[in-house]
């Protein structure tokens, strides 16, 4: 009985302080465009690779089981002697080759791709 009339007059204790509804809530959070990241496909920016769904696994009593082959892309800032800038593109090491052996210029006309979109 004690206890219980102990425990009322600290609630009602605790209601004469408090203040008005407003002053105990909350201010909403605002997100910032680093709250939410851009997923990028893993597509190369040059070629348009992307991974091959279509892939089989053979074991030795030769059963098949599907499997994902990834494509190898390497982030990298390339020289654009052209445009004289950089360009940073997300490609893969097939499409590197092919800039170490023809240029950017080249492979890019190749492809159809506009420099100027990956410019920094």
């Amino acid at each position: 009985m004690a206890r219980s009339l102990l425990l009322l007059a600290l609630c009602g204790l605790g209601a004469s302080f408090t203040t008005s509804r407003n002053a105990l809530s909350v201010a909403p959070v605002r997100q910032t465009a680093s709250a939410a990241p851009e997923m990028k496909f893993r597509v190369c920016d040059m070629t348009g690779k992307r991974r091959n769904a279509k892939a089989m696994t053979v074991t030795f009593s030769h059963t098949r089981n599907h499997k994902v082959q990834k494509v190898n892309l390497q982030d990298r800032r390339l020289w654009w002697s052209e445009g004289n800038k950089f360009v940073q593109m997300r490609v893969s090491t097939k499409a590197l080759k092919t800039i170490a052996k023809y240029g950017l210029g080249k492979t890019a006309k190749k492809y159809d791709v506009d420099l100027n979109e990956f410019a920094r």
